[in-house]
C-alpha cells in the first residue's frame, strides 16, 4: 500500500513511501538530503534521532562548550577502559541534532591532504580520487579569498577566515613555529597543507554555519523532502536481501517507512555500524550470540575503527588569554553583549584559531601531526562540565596536537539487541609501536615552539606536564595518561571493492544487500590529515552524484 509524502495509519503503524529514505542528518545527511532532492524529482525522507538546531547555543559558534554535555543534543558516548590511555575511559560526544556533530564541533575547516584521497583510489575505490573530490570541494564552498585552482565560491557552504579576530596570541605563535622551521601557510586548504597559520571556520555572519543551516534548511520548503526529528531508527527492513525500509520510534509510536529506491545510513562512524548489526549485517558470531538473525554476515562491520587523538601542553603566561577576558563576570557580560549586539568577539570564533601540520620525521612524504594554538586553559574543570566559558583563574594558554595517521585501530560492536543501548567502542589507543613513537616525537616539538622566540618571552612557565617530565618513558606515560579523542572517528564501514575486507563497494552499496547503501564518515577507506567535517559533506555530496547517475 502507497502513500505519497502522507502518513497512512494502519494496525497501529504509520507506513511512508519514499524514493530514498536517509537515516541520520549529519554533516554527509543534511548534503545528501539537499543533493537527492534539487531536482524534485525524487520523493526524499530524512529521519534523524534528535531535535532542532535553532538553539542559542547551538548557533553562537562558541556555544559548543554548552552542548559537549548535553543529553537533549549531544549521544554522549563513553569508551571502554583503554590499556593505551592508562585503563582510563575516554568521553565521545556525538550530535544527536540536526546538522549532527557540525552543530556541536569546533567548526574548523580541513579538507585532508591530497594523497590521503589517492590513497582511497589506490585501494581500488573509483571515483573517490583527488581529481574527483577536490571539484566537489570546489562546488560547495563560498570562499572567494582563496587561489580559484584550488577553492571555489559561491556555494553553500561559507568558510570564514578569522584574520583580525584572532587573538593577539595567535601572531607570536606562528612567528615561533616559523622560527622552528615551518613554514607560514595562509591556506592549509591550497596547494599545500604543511605548515603553521590560521584556520578556517564554518561560521556566517558570526553564527555556526552546521551542515543543517547551509545545506538541509535551504532544502526543507521542497515539497519532496520531509524530515522527522526524534526519529531513532530501530532497525532496517528487508525483503530477502533487499532493503525495503526502517522502523523507527518517533513520540512513543513504532512507524515504519518503506524505500522505493534506497535506504542511506548517515548515523556517522559509531551509529551507522551499530545500525547494521542491529539489522542482522555484521559479524556473525556476535550477532548470534545475541539472538540476531544473521542475514548478511561481514566481520568488517564496526571493525577499523580509526580516530585522531591528541593531548595539550599548558602553560601560565605573561600576557592576558581568553582566560582573562571568560571568566570574570564582567568579562562575561561584556563579551556577551559583544556578540548579541555585533556577533563579533570570542564567542564568535572557535577556540582552536592557530595551528597548523607537520611531519615528526623529513623522511615522511607528508604531515602526520595536527598543531592547536588555544588561547585559554582548562586545568581547574568543574566536574561533568566542559568549561570553555569557565577556564582557569589566571592567564593560561594551551598548545596542543593530534596525531593525522594512526595505525592503531579499534571498533563499535553491539552489547545487544535492544536498539536504545549504547554500542561497546573500543579504540586501541597507540596500540602500536610508531603511534607512541610518533607521539613521543611530537610533543617534544611542542615544547620546541615553547621555547622559541617570541613565545619563549610570553610563558612564565610550563604547567602541563611541567619541566619535571623530560624522560622518553614519563612523557609517554603522560601522554596515555592525558590524551583523548579528538572527535575524527571513521572506517567503520569502510569502503572497498573486496567485501572480505570492506562493508561498502565503491558505489556505496553494502556489499551482499541490495537497496542498501552508507554514505558517512564510516565509509572512509582510511583516516585523512585533519579535521572530518569537510569530508564528511563532501561525501554526502559525492554519494548524491553516485546515487543519482543514471536516473532521469
Amino acid at each position: 500500500m502507497v502513500c505519497r509524502r502522507q502518513g497512512l495509519h494502519l494496525n497501529g503503524s504509520d507506513i511512508l513511501d519514499f524514493d530514498f529514505i536517509i537515516v541520520g542528518a549529519g554533516s554527509a545527511g543534511c548534503v545528501l538530503a539537499n543533493r537527492l532532492t534539487a531536482s524534485g524529482k525524487h520523493r526524499v525522507l530524512l529521519l534523524e534521532a534528535g531535535g532542532s538546531d535553532m538553539r542559542f547555543f547551538v548557533q553562537m559558534p562558541l556555544g559548543y562548550g554548552k552542548t559537549f554535555y548535553d543529553k537533549t543534543c549531544n549521544w554522549m558516548y563513553e569508551a571502554e577502559p583503554d590499556p593505551g590511555l592508562n585503563g582510563q575511559r575516554d568521553y565521545y560526544p556525538r550530535g544527536k541534532i540536526l546538522g549532527g556533530s557540525s552543530s556541536i564541533n569546533a567548526m574548523v575547516y580541513i579538507r585532508g591532504h591530497a594523497q590521503d584521497y589517492e590513497d582511497w583510489k589506490r585501494q581500488g575505490n573509483t571515483g573517490w580520487g583527488w581529481d574527483d573530490v577536490l571539484p566537489i570541494y570546489k562546488q560547495m564552498e563560498d570562499y572567494a579569498a582563496g587561489d580559484h585552482a584550488w577553492r571555489g565560491s559561491g556555494g553553500p557552504l561559507t568558510i570564514t577566515d578569522i584574520g583580525a579576530d584572532a587573538h593577539p596570541l595567535c601572531e607570536p605563535f606562528i612567528a615561533a613555529t616559523e622560527a622552528t622551521g615551518l613554514k607560514r601557510n595562509p591556506d592549509f586548504n591550497g596547494a599545500e597543507q604543511e605548515g603553521v597559520g590560521l584556520y578556517q571556520l564554518t561560521t556566517k555572519g558570526g553564527r555556526r554555519l552546521s551542515a543543517a543551516r547551509a545545506f538541509l534548511r535551504p532544502a526543507m520548503g521542497r515539497k519532496n523532502l520531509k524530515v522527522e526529528t526524534r526519529a531513532h531508527v530501530t532497525r532496517i527492513l528487508f525483503e530477502g536481501k533487499r532493503a525495503v525500509g526502517v522502523e523507527y520510534a518517533r513520540h512513543g509510536q513504532r512507524l515504519t517507512a518503506r524505500a522505493g529506491s534506497d535506504v542511506i545510513l548517515s548515523g556517522g562512524a559509531l551509529n551507522s555500524p551499530q545500525l547494521l548489526q542491529l539489522s542482522g549485517i555484521g559479524p556473525g558470531p556476535l550477532l548470534q550470540s545475541l539472538g540476531i538473525d544473521v542475514l548478511q554476515a561481514n566481520a568488517n562491520v564496526g571493525a577499523r575503527m580509526q580516530d585522531h587523538h591528541g593531548i595539550n601542553y599548558t602553560f601560565r603566561m605573561k600576557v592576558p588569554t581568553l582566560n582573562d577576558t571568560l571568566r570574570p563576570w564582567w568579562g562575561k557580560l561584556r563579551t556577551g553583549l559583544q556578540y548579541i549586539l555585533t556577533r563579533r568577539g570570542p564567542l564568535s570564533l572557535s577556540v582552536n584559531q592557530g595551528g597548523g601540520f607537520f611531519r615528526t620525521s623529513p623522511d615522511l612524504d607528508r604531515p602526520n601531526m595536527q598543531l592547536y594554538m588555544q588561547a585559554f586553559s582548562t586545568l581547574i574543570p568543574k566536574d561533568g562540565e566542559r568549561p570553555l566559558l569557565n577556564p582557569d583563574p589566571f592567564s593560561g594558554l594551551s598548545l596542543g596536537l593530534s596525531n593525522c595517521r594512526p595505525t592503531s585501530t579499534g571498533e563499535v560492536m553491539i552489547k545487544s539487541a535492544d536498539p536504545f543501548t549504547a554500542p561497546k567502542l573500543s579504540f586501541n589507543v597507540y596500540g602500536t609501536a610508531q603511534d607512541e613513537a610518533e607521539m613521543l616525537s611530537a610533543v617534544k616539538y611542542l615544547r620546541t615552539i615553547a621555547a622559541t622566540e617570541p613565545m619563549k618571552s610570553l610563558i612564565a612557565e610550563e604547567l602541563r606536564p611541567g619541566p619535571a617530565v623530560s624522560r622518553d618513558e614519563d612523557l609517554i606515560h603522560d601522554l596515555r595518561q592525558r590524551s583523548g579523542t579528538v572527535y575524527h572517528q571513521s572506517c567503520t564501514c569502510r569502503m572497498g571493492p573486496d567485501p572480505a575486507t570492506s562493508v561498502v563497494d565503491p558505489q556505496l552499496r553494502v556489499h551482499g544487500i541490495e537497496g542498501l547503501r552508507i554514505c558517512d564518515a564510516s565509509i572512509f577507506p582510511n583516516l585523512i590529515a585533519g579535521n572530518t567535517n569537510a569530508p564528511s559533506m563532501m561525501a554526502g555530496w559525492r554519494g548524491a552524484e553516485i546515487i543519482l547517475s543514471g536516473r532521469p
